[in-house]
């Protein structure tokens, strides 16, 4: 029997978004660990394939670890807020750099986050904080835009669908427990989408067992002006929730943007210039930041931690959220 749950966001809240939050929901502010940011090139002695951006506790203790994949074009580092936010609850966040310019294929993106999956279990202890650990067996996959797709293809096992080859299994590689895609993207549009076509338009198709949560974003499938939706209809979000076996989650920033969770001041031009096609919501960068880092971090409490509490809040009264969520699906079983 499918049991499901749909809540709808309000039509507007006055006041302080954050005003009502009681305890229990403090998974949209800021969290209670004091964090560093730690860049590790190719160079250091724990041999990472690619470079890396950490951000991480500097509290002793062992933490959870979520692996996330910059979207195309941006750079790992143009989400360090959304990280810091995080990784202030608790978490080690490791976001690879794919690619500069020229960027990569599809296909060799997805070779290089598993070499970095890989990497985890053998080169992340040599990087982090003195005392701080990673606890491998809580890892947690994510990715926004092209790095959505190569978050699910990842978990999926697969390489490139037209020689049929899956990535190879690897002993020492951790398992994922859970997945989550902010605003995933499969290609510019349904008869456009490079290999691997993860997408097979059948619900629930996906042949994972882990639990899954779509964040979207209601502005990513229109266009701005001439250029065409970073997120168009049939390649988005909302057909990667369609094909997740449950548990899933689906949560839609309904007035805001595909790049909207990005950092407000970005150094890259190349980055800049892919923000400023994308159609953008009027409100706060800030909230919605502090709103898909709280959705991140109670789905990972939920599934990495077993404390359910925040995210059937959020689920039950999406009002909750700093900013408007609507729909939110939750798909049990």
């Amino acid at each position: 029997m499918m049991g499901w749950i749909l809540k709808w966001g309000p039509e507007d809240r006055p006041g302080d978004p954050l005003a009502s939050v009681s305890e229990p929901y403090d998974v949209f502010k800021t969290g209670n660990y004091e964090v560093t940011k730690i860049i590790v090139k190719t160079s250091d002695a724990s041999k990472p394939p690619t470079e890396l951006f950490i951000v991480a506790p500097v509290l002793k203790g062992t933490y959870p670890v979520l692996l996330f994949c910059h979207g195309f074009l941006l750079a790992n580092t143009c989400y360090t807020s959304l990280l810091q936010h995080i990784a202030s609850h608790g978490y080690i966040v490791v976001a690879p750099k794919f690619y500069g310019i020229p960027w990569i294929s599809m296909t060799e993106e997805i070779k290089k986050a598993a070499l970095v999956a890989e990497w985890l279990s053998t080169g992340l202890p040599f990087v982090l904080p003195e005392k701080v650990t990673r606890d491998i067996q809580n890892l947690a996959l994510s990715g926004h835009s092209r790095g959505g797709k190569t978050a699910f293809t990842l978990a999926l096992g697969k390489t490139d669908q037209k020689s049929l080859k899956n990535i190879p299994s690897n002993p020492t590689t951790p398992k994922f427990k859970a997945l989550i895609g902010i605003d995933p993207v499969a290609g510019p549009s349904i008869s456009n989408r490079p290999p691997p076509k993860i997408l097979q338009y059948i619900p629930r198709s996906f042949d994972m067992s882990i639990p899954v949560s779509v964040i979207g974003t209601g502005y990513g499938n229109q266009p701005l002006g001439v250029s065409p939706p970073p997120a168009a209809d049939g390649v988005n979000s909302s057909e990667f929730f369609n094909e997740s076996k449950p548990p899933s989650c689906y949560f839609l920033a309904r007035d805001y943007g595909h790049c909207d969770m990005l950092d407000d001041t970005l150094d890259d031009w190349i980055v800049r210039r892919v923000r400023s096609v994308c159609k953008s919501g009027k409100g706060s960068k800030d909230l919605m930041r502090r709103s898909v880092g709280g959705i991140v971090v109670a789905f990972l409490k939920s599934y990495l931690g077993g404390d359910e509490d925040d995210l059937n809040a959020i689920v039950d009264d999406p009002s909750i959220a700093p900013i408007t969520l609507d729909p939110v699906i939750y798909v049990k079983e």
